[in-house]
């Protein structure tokens, strides 16, 4: 038997909320990585710091994605 879903509830519109708070998080956390660079763009550091900042780029995007696959609130 399928899964119930309660009356008034609203899969999509729970995920939305969901994937909006991760996206919240993820910017929050851009934001203070941006205020931790290194200041020397060679150092091991800064590449360190490069790719952490792109993972959470990449993170930011694939919610993005995902929530334009939601239908519409």
């Amino acid at each position: 038997m399928g899964k119930l879903i309660p009356f008034g509830k609203n899969p999509a519109a729970e995920d939305r909320d969901a994937l909006l708070a991760a996206l919240a998080a993820v910017r929050e956390e851009i934001a203070r990585l941006d205020l931790e660079e290194p200041e020397d763009m060679d150092s091991e550091a800064h590449t360190l710091w490069g790719d952490r900042h792109e993972e959470l780029e990449d993170q930011a995007d694939d919610i993005l994605d995902l929530l334009d696959t939601l239908p519409s609130p």
